[in-house]
């Protein structure tokens, strides 16, 4: 297999690459002799989409998704790609709601970026941003753990962050609300509404001197235990979902 590839496995994760990205899919291998309802929604979804299809049994599945629960399917795709600077403002201008936007300054572990980027989809955010260079990318372990995310959520690699927060500011008039263990203000606290730019901090370090400068304001999770801090993605998935609280009150 090419490294520019991947396989996924398991039906929600071949169906979200088929909503996604079916022009993406190099073939489709599933168990002849499972007989499920939702199997062959799939496959018939799959050929109206003119993804080839082929016949195989659950040995060869195993061997394709090694340790995976492919429950009978396993799809070969072409890796997902970062997006540029340029695809953030068309994005921007194509929107006709408040834009609502995650940046990571930072985050090194792929497991991260994957939850974080599965988080934000499941938020209704528009789109996730991360500095190109110290800072992971779009790898095969963080496109696995988005499960669908990584071809559904935009993941826009930027080469100076602090410069395009100020860009948002400034020019966008989006408010950006950075998350800060040590900040004196509840996150609770903060209105979220309008157009947003959540920012997290990388696993070890936080946020960067700065990209904090950028930032209208600092907020911190309240923690009630012995605990001093939250992995990176527990933070993301707690903020974003204070905001769509706040985004749908009335």
């Amino acid at each position: 297999m090419s490294k520019n590839s991947r396989y996924v496995a398991g039906i929600h994760s071949v169906r979200a690459a088929l909503k996604h990205g079916a022009e993406q899919i190099q073939g489709i291998w599933f168990d002849s002799k499972r007989n499920d309802r939702r199997l062959g929604q799939l496959l018939s979804q799959a050929r109206k989409s003119g993804v080839q299809i082929f016949a195989t049994d659950k040995a060869e599945l195993e061997q394709l998704a090694p340790g995976a629960r492919h429950q009978g399917v396993v799809a070969r795709t072409a890796m997902p790609a970062a997006r540029g600077e340029d695809c953030l403002d068309r994005l921007l201008e194509e929107l006709r709601e408040p834009p609502f936007l995650l940046a990571l300054d930072g985050v090194q572990d792929p497991h991260n970026l994957g939850a974080c980027l599965r988080t934000a989809d499941a938020a209704g955010a528009h789109a996730v941003i991360a500095p190109r260079d110290r800072a992971v990318g779009l790898t095969p372990v963080a496109c696995k753990v988005a499960s669908g995310a990584a071809e559904s959520m935009p993941f826009i690699q930027v080469t100076n962050l602090a410069r395009t927060l100020r860009q948002l500011r400034q020019a966008c008039g989006l408010r950006v609300v950075g998350l800060a263990g040590e900040a004196g203000q509840s996150l609770y606290q903060v209105d979220l509404k309008g157009p947003l730019v959540m920012v997290m901090g990388s696993e070890e370090k936080g946020m960067r001197r700065l990209v904090r400068e950028q930032c209208d304001l600092l907020a911190s999770i309240p923690m009630a235990g012995v605990v001093e801090s939250l992995n990176v993605s527990v933070a993301a998935a707690a903020s974003l979902f204070e905001a769509v609280r706040q985004r749908g009150e009335t």
